[in-house]
């Protein structure tokens, strides 16, 4: 009986790591895939709070706006970061 059990346990326990790698996985692809990411997206790209981010902006992150909505370019986000990388 407790083998059965043991063999549950790890059944379930391997169906719930592969469920998480997969969600985890999906997560990345998505934010990775798109190249032009809302501020919020960025910020979670970049992993810093919003105040943060506006800070990188005043010195020289280039954010485009149109109409009132406001985009960041994956690539000028990477730019950015390897130009005040030391």
């Amino acid at each position: 009986m407790t083998s059965s059990i043991t063999n549950i346990d790890s059944h379930m326990e391997a169906l719930i790591i592969n469920t998480i790698n997969k969600a985890l996985l999906s997560s990345k692809q998505m934010l990775i895939s798109n190249e032009w990411m809302s501020i919020k997206e960025a910020t979670k790209y970049v992993g810093v709070s919003f105040n943060t981010f506006m800070k990188f902006r005043t010195m020289g992150l280039k954010i485009s706006e149109i109409d009132g909505i406001k985009r960041v370019s994956r690539k000028e986000i990477d730019r950015f970061l390897e130009e005040y990388s030391s």
